[in-house]
């Protein structure tokens, strides 16, 4: 599949942009027909047969600016039948019965669906993650600068997908993902495959007030003065919880400096919200 080239040279101020990495981590799957939608996948998880995912861009939806067009929120203030209509067009695009999402807080809480159990997929639980092992049933995270995070077990067939701000990584929500996805699910974090989508990158991940607001240890991720590479932040916080280092993912893709493909709140303000989603797939 061809990659597309996510390095335009300025930024809107004019200033030159953070370049990425000259091999591009996500690859394009363009639609295949006017009801699907353009969206990237990782090439490590692409290699695995029982998973479904997708990141996909703001484009090729139904919302009217400042929504336009591949608006997944409810809680922006688009309108509801158009959202639906986004949501039908991602769930069309990768095969899925029904998509779970959550009301995304901030917080810690962790949304578990299991096979055999009766959940209530029609109400909206608040949560930043979630982790099933349901086949056909797409797990969905809403984003416009935090970081969409798959995880993957290869072995029992288990994906977690995690909202990630940096109030997620204050409290280590991915860390506390990774030992849910063990302790409830019998996962081994050695049989584990993670991957960070589109974010706010370390150029534009400016937090002026880090000092009241991380813990000292984060000042190891500051990359210039008041800017931080949650990142790589991220990547650390997955490998101490006992992901190997070459079982992980950085799109390396800043939102903030790409609003032609991802929505960002930093960058636009009133915005819409693009989606990371992952499914397992029916054993053949």
């Amino acid at each position: 599949m061809k990659q597309i080239d996510l390095n335009p040279s300025h930024s809107r101020s004019g200033k030159s942009r953070r370049r990425l990495p000259s091999k591009e981590p996500l690859k394009r799957h363009d639609p295949g027909s006017l009801s699907q939608a353009l969206h990237f996948k990782f090439p490590l998880l692409s290699g695995q047969d029982r998973l479904i995912h997708g990141v996909f861009t703001r484009q090729g939806g139904v919302s009217d600016s400042p929504y336009k067009s591949l608006n997944v929120s409810y809680q922006t203030g688009d309108l509801p039948e158009r959202v639906r209509r986004n949501l039908n067009i991602i769930r069309d695009t990768i095969g899925a019965r029904r998509i779970v999402f959550m009301n995304q807080v901030h917080g810690g809480n962790i949304l578990r669906l299991r096979k055999g159990s009766d959940p209530d997929l029609g109400s909206t639980a608040e949560a930043d993650a979630l982790i099933t092992d349901i086949p056909s049933t797409a797990l969905l995270v809403k984003q416009a600068d935090c970081q969409g995070v798959i995880i993957f077990d290869r072995s029992r067939s288990v994906v977690s997908l995690v909202h990630c701000g940096w109030r997620g990584s204050v409290i280590n929500l991915l860390g506390s993902v990774v030992e849910e996805m063990r302790s409830g699910f019998g996962c081994r974090a050695q049989d584990m495959l993670a991957a960070v989508g589109p974010s706010l990158g370390p150029c534009c991940a400016e937090f002026i007030t880090h000092n009241e607001i991380f813990p000292e240890g984060f000042r190891r991720f500051m990359v210039r003065e008041d800017y931080f590479d949650l990142w790589e932040l991220s990547r650390t916080q997955l490998l101490k919880a006992g992901l190997m280092k070459e079982n992980i993912e950085i799109a390396g893709i800043c939102t903030r400096c790409n609003t032609d493909l991802f929505y960002s709140y930093r960058g636009e303000g009133e915005t819409g919200r693009f989606a990371t989603v992952a499914m397992i797939r029916e054993p053949a």
